[in-house]
């Protein structure tokens, strides 16, 4: 697929200049993370994939990088008067921690539903939290408010060139670690991240694709770019990059710039923060596995190029990974519930049980259910959960429960 190139005649409003200036005033205020190839990934996709690890960075997430960019060019009286942003994520703790850090006070304007970590964490880094509104644009609104009220300077999450620019030196520095990668696999959220990165790419001298990557749930960019309507609402593992819409700056740059937006499923999503956690032993969230996402979706688009992806986040709520990976081990047979049917006489639990015992699966619970069922009043069905090697695993013990005349099925995830 040939690249894009930005058109001659309208120059974008963020270059190649403004990035590396950008590289200079930040080196040793943000982690330069490692660049390392995943080589079991990369067998699995069918490409040579290389990962940078930007939920290495003290706040877990790249976007300290355009925050700090941002806050260095600020001059006196504006730093004394304090800067403001809306945020429930990674922006609002990237922000938060730089001000503090130059002691610039801070105010972050966030939902009322907004986790309790999340709060707890950026109100930890130093900022002022507001809790206004019930969804993100009522932070937003209000946070404009406060700005004219009090005279902050307000920083965008996304919508900045000074953020654009600062956000793309993670592009930089790969390829400066790696320069044979051809293809760029971003995430999408409003769009800053990726404008950076392909400002990079373009002016690296050479033929790279940037491909872009947004959840399906939340098609924002895709929209723009492409004049469709698709919704952008729902439960999305990756709301980091949950956005309904993308920047006016960031949708210029992209529709210039970037070459194709992928979008990704929640399965796929899911799939991509467990092999990150199970191989790479990196917690991602999901928006910083999206470019996983994507090389698993379409493997043959991206079979024998090297690309590079950002896991761009790794600030995952812990009781949610955890479900992220029970249900990959579900999914994968390793983990499962089988539904029995049996004779409600004693010994009945003790046969079923052996031939768990003869087969080498763990049972890890049991749950007995005589009086909601349809059956009669002398028949019950009882739920094992248990433990197996793989999926030959499972269908090797079911296939003797049914030898032994049991009635058995399993409880499938949605």
């Amino acid at each position: 697929m040939a690249t894009k190139a930005a058109p001659a005649t309208a120059p974008l409003p963020v270059s190649i200049d403004d990035v590396r200036a950008a590289a200079q005033r930040i080196a040793g205020s943000v982690v330069r993370t490692p660049t390392l190839i995943s080589k079991t990934l990369s067998d699995l996709t069918g490409a040579t994939v290389y990962l940078k690890f930007e939920n290495l960075q003290f706040t877990a997430a790249y976007k300290e990088r355009g925050a700090l960019n941002t806050l260095l060019q600020l001059d006196d009286s504006v730093r004394a008067k304090g800067v403001i942003a809306a945020s429930a994520g990674n922006h609002a703790q990237g922000l938060a921690y730089h001000a503090t850090r130059l002691g610039i006070p801070s105010t972050i304007v966030m939902p009322k539903n907004t986790p309790t970590v999340k709060i707890t964490q950026t109100e930890g880094h130093g900022a002022n939290v507001i809790l206004h509104g019930e969804t993100y644009d009522a932070a937003y609104a209000h946070s404009r408010e406060l700005e004219a009220e009090h005279g902050y300077a307000f920083v965008h999450p996304f919508d900045d060139v000074r953020v654009i620019a600062g956000q793309g030196t993670a592009a930089l520095e790969m390829l400066e670690d790696v320069p044979e990668i051809d293809t760029l696999v971003i995430p999408i959220g409003g769009g800053g991240l990726i404008s950076g990165s392909a400002t990079v790419a373009r002016a690296s001298g050479r033929q790279i694709e940037v491909v872009g990557v947004e959840a399906e749930l939340f098609p924002s960019m895709y929209n723009r770019i492409h004049h469709t309507d698709m919704p952008c609402a729902g439960d999305t593992l990756a709301e980091g990059i949950a956005v309904k819409e993308p920047g006016v700056i960031t949708s210029r740059m992209v529709e210039a710039l970037v070459d194709d937006i992928v979008l990704v499923s929640e399965r796929r999503l899911e799939e991509a923060v467990s092999l990150l956690l199970q191989i790479e032993k990196t917690v991602v969230e999901g928006a910083g596995a999206a470019g996983l996402a994507a090389l698993l979706a379409e493997p043959e688009r991206f079979h024998g190029k090297v690309v590079g992806t950002i896991l761009c986040g790794g600030n995952i709520d812990t009781r949610l990974l955890a479900n992220v990976l029970l249900r990959d081990l579900a999914r994968s047979g390793r983990l499962a519930r089988l539904r029995i049917r049996l004779q409600d006489r004693p010994g009945a639990l003790y046969h079923v049980a052996r031939i768990f015992h003869e087969q080498g699966v763990n049972i890890i619970e049991v749950y007995h259910q005589r009086v909601f069922t349809t059956l009669p009043a002398k028949g019950l069905i009882t739920d094992i959960e248990c433990e197996t090697r793989d999926r030959n695993h499972l269908d090797r013990l079911m296939t003797a429960l049914r030898r032994a005349q049991y009635e058995v099925s399993q409880v499938e995830l949605a």
